[in-house]
């Protein structure tokens, strides 16, 4: 196994942040044991919920099988949901051009690494709800952290080497295989493995280090990510070596195949809509965290007053936070709210129906399997016309958005990266500007318009042909 740690791309690493890598490594060794040496077999289990992209759940296995011919592994972590989102787009356009997707959740098994990244993972989300609630620990701590912290170099020779911990987990599967990790550190784990096929999706627009993994075809969705990623820019105080061109990509965004095949006829549905054929739809999102509700609240209680007027409906995917759902009722006694709760077959046929038909009033969903919880936010988001959202990985998908205040600072470039391409708004961070944005954009159907032709415009550019090319570069078939 190469030292990934003392030189990165060319730049090397001072001994002092070598040896606290080193001493973070042991650790985690020291805590949750060393499985170097274990035998790990996997066999492969069918995903119900996306059982139309032929997906397979990798699990450890007495009674191991071989992998398909067409296979394809996405290599991913549960951390909150953007990973899961970006993977389940990878799963879907791999089917789309003739693979088996594999899901490979590396936080999901009971070796050393696994309860490392998990452990990490608690921290990641505690910390992220603090930071909703002290304004303190927000500016001195987590917005440093986010988007500076996570940006050194130094931060990424110490994830090298924890991530060592995750080979032996990789150890019996084919090295050939392609591979497209949706975290880093899956990437990071595939490359010390010696796989040899790894395209490592970085999922913000805003260039860390944190997201480096030498050794894989590394892509990004924009140009502004590609131009940080080439010079390395800000990852250190002097000017380092960059990223080379054999191993990055501008690809464009990560969108699901089943978004894209009919997305021009949802935009004329959208606009439709829009000039008052129905309530315009609005989506809200609850992160993966559960972070945020204040401004969640307020900004659904001011969505109401136009569902009453009849010019909005409102959809709420609560994804597995059952306690949001609970305080939404609790918060919104005596106002109809119709709710899918574990009904996910029940939403199927409801979000069907939406094509079709009028759609009024306010919907909830919440689904405790993490799939269901996820991929319900794509099931309503074609039938739907806005998206509310803070600016994570949803502000690269297909349609109109408005941001809420960033969790973390590293999500800043993904409203501004949707704002200049002219299908999302900027940032509405408090209670005052999120409710004159949505007075605009339902009293405004021209600027609704407009960022529906801006989105017909980018597919027919390719700009959400993202998660193709991901998996193309991963077999080796890229134009």
């Amino acid at each position: 196994m190469t030292d990934r740690t003392r030189i990165i791309f060319g730049n090397p690493i001072d001994e002092k942040t070598v040896r606290q890598a080193e001493a973070s490594k042991n650790k985690f060794i020291k805590k949750y044991g060393d499985d170097s040496k274990a035998d790990y077999r996997f066999a492969a289990e069918d995903i119900r919920t996306l059982d139309f992209m032929g997906a397979k759940k990798l699990v450890f296995s007495e009674k191991p099988e071989p992998l398909a011919e067409n296979a394809l592994i996405v290599g991913n972590i549960r951390m909150g949901f953007g990973h899961y989102r970006i993977s389940m787009a990878m799963a879907s356009c791999a089917k789309a051009l003739g693979f088996t997707p594999y899901w490979l959740d590396l936080a999901g098994f009971e070796a050393t690494g696994s309860k490392m990244i998990r452990e990490q993972n608690d921290l990641y989300s505690l910390a992220s709800r603090i930071s909703q609630k002290s304004f303190l620990f927000n500016r001195l701590f987590w917005e440093p952290l986010n988007s500076e912290g996570f940006r050194q170099l130094s931060y990424n020779a110490k994830d090298q080497k924890n991530s060592e911990l995750l080979v032996p987990i990789l150890a019996s599967l084919p090295k050939d295989v392609p591979y497209i990790a949706t975290h880093v550190w899956p990437s990071q784990a595939a490359v010390h493995a010696g796989f040899t096929h790894v395209v490592n999706a970085i999922p913000d627009n805003w260039p860390m280090a944190l997201h480096l993994s030498e050794g894989a075809t590394h892509t990004v969705q924009t140009d502004f990510a590609y131009l940080g990623y080439k010079m390395m820019n800000g990852f250190a105080k002097t000017p380092l070596k960059g990223i080379p061109e054999s191993q990055l990509r501008m690809v464009g965004r990560y969108v699901d195949h089943e978004l894209l095949k009919d997305l021009e006829e949802d935009d004329k549905d959208r606009v439709a809509r829009a000039g008052g054929a129905a309530p315009l739809r609005f989506l809200l999102t609850v992160g993966g965290a559960g972070a945020g509700y204040s401004q969640f609240l307020s900004m659904v209680k001011h969505l109401l007053t136009h569902v009453n007027a009849g010019r909005a409906s409102v959809f709420i995917n609560c994804g597995d936070h059952k306690d949001v759902l609970e305080k939404l009722r609790k918060d919104l006694a005596g106002t109809p709210m119709r709710c899918f709760v574990d009904d996910y077959e029940g939403l199927k046929s409801f979000a069907k129906s939406m094509k079709s038909e009028r759609a009024e009033g306010l919907t909830a969903v919440c689904c405790g399997d993490i799939f269901e919880a996820v991929y319900a936010t794509n099931l309503l988001m074609p039938r739907c016309d806005v998206l509310i959202t803070k600016p994570s990985e949803l502000a690269y998908y297909p349609i109109p958005k408005i941001f809420m205040k960033h969790i973390g600072g590293h999500e800043v470039y993904g409203a501004v990266c949707s704002q200049e391409a002219g299908d999302g708004t900027f940032e509405c961070p408090d209670e005052k500007s999120m409710n004159a944005m949505i007075d605009r954009v339902i009293g405004d159907p021209d600027l609704f318009a407009h960022m529906c032709r801006r989105i017909d415009e980018m597919k027919a550019q390719g700009a959400y042909d993202g998660a193709y090319e991901c998996v193309r570069l991963a077999a080796g078939t890229s134009r």
